[in-house]
């Protein structure tokens, strides 16, 4: 007896109710649809250039939407009615596929050179988990480049018997991948998701003769598509739309080997000499711990110390033999900065290079040298990897690096958490083509000779008012039983801005409790000083009362990107997986 009350109680208590249209999709309907039943495709077309803010929208792309909805929603292919009803109104409304809240096409000015852009950047991108024991595959560059990554990490080692090239992370238990398998792989998907260049970055740690077999390897696999420059460094970044469906390599060039040899004892010296650290890079900042291996990595700004260390056993001659067909692959040259900061960030006029810095050496950096960190991005390249204790390949803020100019924000894009979907809605941008041009500010010089200052108070530009009105989905997407046990979820929304500090908020709906399709009908205000870096942030978490709330979906959407009006909003699970029905009804509005 007991289990069939059970029953019962289930069937009674998971019944999905569909949700009433909002009172302001009822409103937009009555107005426009002049108070009759059903809303013509010109009733649709003005309320799509008045409400919706599409100016450009012609009557024939909204006889197209109600054609679309009525053979969604009725599945038929031909239909006497031409019009739409409310419910009709309100589908077309909550469906991300006709009514999405950015667009997916490229409209950035791809022009530029390459340095005027945010490129989306993977950190050790051959990594299948974490840092120290994981497998090295191909798959997670796969993955990548399909997701719109254009700039891969490849650590290269020689194999135990010294005659073939491995990707690996080195002095771990990361088991190898073989080069060419990787090499291969890029070339298969690099445009898979975008047509614009893809950037492989080199960790070097080779003998000049394996050098001398990756530049076999390299031209070989890529051949045409490989990106060579006219001479020995590039003077002028070339641009996005030059370099479509190119492929271009970036390392240290071979004589930097030299150098480090020649300079490795100075080198340790400033590395171990505590008081040098501190005058190049000024105090550690409150709040940032780093351990000896950090220090190491961040007081020369360079990718990886350890690059001296490979250097021991070479012969020069050879060094200098070999080195001729590997150093004409590289068209972005990294390379370490002697003699501390200052230096490092000095813009030569006919050279672009490539700077890294760890994520703790930038947040050094900014605190004395900031707008010497805009200036240099404003030509050259920036490179910020993840700190050398994230050993789980957790991430860090990237807007530390954006909102300075950094082109190149390395993330684990195998990782999880808030700051990666931080990158993966920046990266929504500009259709997802995986370049994003920097706003104009980032690249001005003002007539005193000043650049951007991040640090400074501005007022506000302007301000975002977001309405969440309801969502739908989960019932679709969840098992009944996935929140709770004995009753539907208690959904809520949190909502903010992720930007410059100033513009950095968090607010969140009451919840609404028993209910698969809650309506908020709740509205919010952003005051924005620099809009043109800020995110949305929303997340939808199911509220328990015994334990941590459930994770319910997730988005993050590019502010300068969003559409005015009444938009449906898709969201992802927590590794940035789209779902398949959830998403939110919202309306965005600039005020």
């Amino acid at each position: 007896m007991g289990s069939y009350r059970m029953c019962v109680c289930f069937t009674r208590k998971f019944k999905v109710t569909e949700a009433a249209p909002p009172p302001d999709v009822n409103d937009a309907f009555k107005k426009y649809a002049e108070g009759g039943p059903h809303m013509t495709a010109e009733q649709l077309h003005r309320f799509l250039v008045e409400m919706q803010g599409q100016g450009g929208a012609t009557v024939a792309n909204a006889e197209g939407i109600v054609q679309q909805v009525l053979q969604k929603r009725h599945h038929m292919a031909k239909f006497r009615r031409r019009s739409l009803t409310l419910d009709d109104f309100h589908h077309y409304l909550f469906s991300a596929d006709l009514n999405p809240s950015i667009g997916d096409q490229v409209h950035h000015d791809m022009t530029a050179p390459l340095s005027h852009y945010f490129i989306y950047t993977g950190h050790n991108s051959y990594l299948t988990g974490n840092q120290l024991s994981s497998d090295c595959s191909d798959v997670p560059i796969i993955k990548a480049l399909k997701r719109g990554v254009r700039v891969v990490e490849l650590d290269i080692w020689p194999n135990s018997t010294k005659d073939d090239v491995h990707v690996l992370h080195g002095r771990t238990l990361t088991t190898p991948v073989e080069l060419i398998k990787c090499l291969k792989s890029i070339k298969e998907h690099a445009f898979s998701a975008s047509p614009y260049p893809v950037v492989i970055t080199l960790e070097d740690h080779l003998t000049p003769e394996l050098q001398a077999k990756v530049a076999q390897m390299v031209t070989q696999t890529f051949g045409k598509m490989l990106f060579h420059p006219d001479s020995e460094c590039l003077k002028e970044a070339p641009t996005p739309e030059d370099l479509k469906y190119r492929i271009i390599i970036s390392t240290k060039p071979p004589k930097e080997y030299l150098e480090a040899e020649s300079n490795k004892d100075k080198m340790n010296n400033f590395q171990k000499g505590k008081e040098s650290d501190d005058d190049v890079w000024g105090k550690e900042p409150a709040g940032l711990t780093g351990d000896p291996e950090d220090d190491k990595t961040d007081s020369d700004g360079s990718e990886n110390n350890r690059d001296d260390e490979e250097t021991d056993s070479f012969e020069p001659e050879l060094r200098l033999s070999r080195a001729p067909a590997y150093k004409h692959l590289i068209a972005i040259h990294a390379g370490k900065p002697k003699g501390g900061l200052k230096e490092a960030l000095k813009v030569e006029p006919d050279k672009v290079r490539r700077l890294s810095l760890s994520e703790q050496a930038l947040e050094k950096a900014t605190m004395s040298h900031g707008t010497d960190v805009v200036r240099f991005t404003q030509k050259n390249f920036l490179r910020i990897y993840p700190k050398g204790t994230r050993f789980n390949s957790s991430n860090y803020k990237p807007l530390i690096g954006w909102i300075y100019g950094a082109q190149m924000v390395a993330f684990n894009m195998q990782g999880y958490g808030r700051y990666l979907w931080l990158m993966h809605g920046m990266f929504r941008s500009n259709g997802g083509s995986g370049y994003v041009k920097k706003p104009d500010f980032l690249m001005n010089v003002n007539p005193d000779g000043s650049v951007f200052d991040p640090k400074a108070d501005v007022p506000v530009k302007k301000t975002l008012k977001v309405k969440v009105y309801m969502g739908d989905g989960w019932h679709l997407d969840f098992k009944h039983t996935h929140f709770d046990l004995y009753s539907p979820p208690d959904f809520y929304t949190r909502v903010g801005i992720a930007g410059v500090p100033t513009d950095e908020i968090m607010k969140k709906t009451k919840k609404k409790e028993d209910n698969w399709t809650p309506v908020w009908d709740e509205e919010f205000m952003f005051p924005l000083r620099v809009p043109e870096l800020a995110l949305l942030r929303i997340e939808v978490h199911e509220y328990d009362i015994s334990e941590k709330d459930d994770f319910a979906g997730q988005t993050c959407l590019p502010v300068s990107e969003l559409k005015p009006g009444i938009r449906a909003v898709p969201l992802f699970d927590r590794k940035g997986e789209k779902f398949n029905s959830v998403r939110l009804l919202m309306r965005f509005e600039f005020v």
